[in-house]
């Protein structure tokens, strides 16, 4: 197993998504900045406010940084705080799909569209009807696009049950089955759900939902949905116990059944990454926080290279091997 290799050490770039477009990988990653607030569970101390874009023509080659492609003061319903963000490509056009906290400190998710993938992207007025929470990616399938969202603690994915606010946040009892992500199909125009978000259910080898206190397993944030000989990987972190784990199901909406760890603890308190193929090899995009000395709100990008077993599982990478 190759080591990972960092990607642009000289500012603080985490939760990396790459693509392929036009030949070539392209890098969406939140931007870490000092905040000087001390760490909480609320994630007070991620201090985001912009969103650069970077590309490789090779994996071991140089990366281009293509500037500050959107700012939160250019949101016309921005508060603060831009998290993870994803791409995707239909019709000639690329929508950046990012989660920022609204006026009243609710996050939600929003759409800025691009002529090109290295934008800059023109947000839209409003966030998506119907959003909450973090953390999207969006898969392609043969033409029909599902976003993935969702995160706890900070995240505020407590805050919610069946698409709906709750009166105060509540998490499961231990013993009962763990908050879900959620996965929704896009609307032809890319700007609005197509339908009520449903949960990204994760089982156990005995075909058991995960439970809530099961944390070395159930789902925290992080969603990445690709596809590898049929199957259908859903990835996530574990958050608190620091882990990527991966469930395989049979469709995009799932259910998935638990099957590992990608990826050990790193450096830092957050793990987030993506997953991509490039010239006939799997990459796992992620971040550590140890070019800050462990500063775990100031994240660095990095790339290794991702293996299957024969069976489709796929090789666990040890977080540490730096």
């Amino acid at each position: 197993m190759k080591k990972a290799k960092y990607l642009f050490p000289q500012d603080y770039m985490a939760d990396p998504s790459a693509h392929v477009f036009d030949g070539k990988i392209y890098i969406y990653p939140s931007h870490d900045w000092e905040s000087g607030i001390p760490e909480n569970d609320n994630g007070d101390h991620f201090n985001m406010k912009d969103y650069h874009v970077f590309s490789l023509d090779d994996v071991d080659g140089p990366i281009t940084d293509h500037g500050v492609v959107l700012a939160a003061e250019n949101i016309p319903w921005s508060g603060r705080q831009l998290w993870d963000s994803d791409v995707a490509f239909k019709d000639s056009k690329y929508y950046l799909y990012f989660s920022l906290k609204d006026q009243n400190d609710i996050f939600r998710l929003g759409v800025a569209i691009s002529d090109k993938p290295y934008g800059p992207f023109i947000p839209q007025e409003n966030p998506i009807k119907g959003s909450y929470s973090i953390d999207p990616c969006v898969f392609d399938e043969n033409g029909e696009y599902y976003i993935y969202f969702g995160g706890i603690w900070g995240g505020q994915l407590q805050r919610y049950r069946n698409n709906k606010a709750l009166e105060s946040a509540a998490f499961p009892a231990d013993n009962e089955p763990a908050l879900c992500g959620k996965v929704a199909r896009l609307r032809d125009d890319m700007l609005e759900f197509a339908e009520e978000p449903r949960d990204v259910v994760i089982l156990d080898e005995n075909g058991q939902p995960i439970t809530q206190g099961d944390t070395d397993r159930r789902f925290f944030e992080a969603s990445w949905m690709h596809k590898y000989n049929g199957k259908y990987y859903f990835s996530y972190s574990t958050g608190d116990t620091h882990l990527l784990c991966y469930a395989i199901g049979d469709n995009p909406y799932g259910p998935f059944t638990y099957k590992g760890v990608i990826l050990t603890p790193v450096i830092g308190w957050t793990t987030h990454h993506s997953i991509v193929e490039y010239k006939g090899k799997w990459y796992l995009f992620h971040h550590d926080s140890a070019p800050s000395g462990g500063r775990t709100w100031l994240r660095s990008m990095k790339v290794v290279e991702l293996e299957y077993n024969p069976d489709g599982t796929i090789k666990t990478i040890e977080g540490l091997d730096r």
